[in-house]
């Protein structure tokens, strides 16, 4: 028997793992269905032959039942684009948190990244892949309130699951470096909800803006104080407006 709740998926970001969503499945469970969802060759999970934003799009919506609501994080949130765009009729909602249609800066993208910093995490992930974990990590935290706290809760959800592989990791630093998806936002035509930290230094939050400026049906919500672990630093805003994204 089907479920009468709506159906929410949570999909996390690079190197992380289904972990970072406890709260958020918590406070949720008594209105969706709520399922996390990992990426390929991260949380015990094995690799993908297909390394490409279109494989791991296709596995991801193998997970999902028809008709669903999709949120992604970072990384996510691309995959999620990607996962709206080649299947509308699994994913009928899309949420986006802390994503953006390209990671990397460029000519005619200031919002982003510089190459050069993203490449420094490729050259440290074959050094040490720890260390460089741990430092993404402390990236994704830098300038908000609670940092400290917020740090050792990314931290714990790191620690709690199997490390992602090399292959993996460097799989999604690929993804990063070159995914922009910016010629394709017209063509999303699921109601979206992006939801976007002000101090988000990996994800500025005009990255954020611009896709809910170019998404056909889109809403932004940013959040001032927050960076880019938006649902770890302002759980109760993001379940409100999760909560009533997924039953308009």
């Amino acid at each position: 028997m089907n479920s009468p709740k709506p159906f929410l998926g949570l999909l996390h970001g690079w190197g992380m793992n289904a972990c970072v969503f406890d709260a958020l499945v918590e406070a949720l469970s008594d209105t969706c269905e709520v399922q996390t969802l990992t990426l390929p060759g991260h949380g015990g999970r094995d690799d993908l032959a297909d390394n490409s934003l279109a494989g791991w799009a296709r596995d991801l919506v193998g997970q999902l039942p028809a008709g669903a609501t999709l949120l992604g994080w970072s990384l996510g949130g691309q995959l999620a684009l990607r996962a709206a765009l080649d299947y509308p009729q699994t994913v009928a909602r899309l949420v986006l948190l802390a994503s953006t249609p390209r990671f990397v800066a460029g000519p005619d993208w200031p919002h982003g990244i510089e190459a050069r910093e993203l490449d420094g995490f490729a050259g440290a992930l074959c050094a040490d892949p720890g260390a460089t974990l741990l430092r993404f990590l402390s990236l994704q935290t830098r300038g908000v309130e609670g940092q400290k706290a917020l740090l050792q809760s990314l931290r714990a959800a790191l620690a709690s699951t199997p490390a992602p592989t090399a292959a993996a990791l460097d799989a999604g630093l690929t993804l990063l470096r070159e995914t922009d998806l910016r010629a394709e936002l017209g063509q999303v035509s699921q109601p979206v909800l992006v939801v976007h930290g002000g101090l988000d230094t990996l994800s500025p939050a005009a990255a954020g803006a611009h896709l809910a400026a170019r998404l056909p049906t889109a809403r932004l919500l940013e959040l001032p104080r927050a960076g880019h672990a938006p649902h770890l630093s302002h759980p109760g805003l993001v379940v409100d407006a999760l909560r009533a994204f997924c039953h308009a």
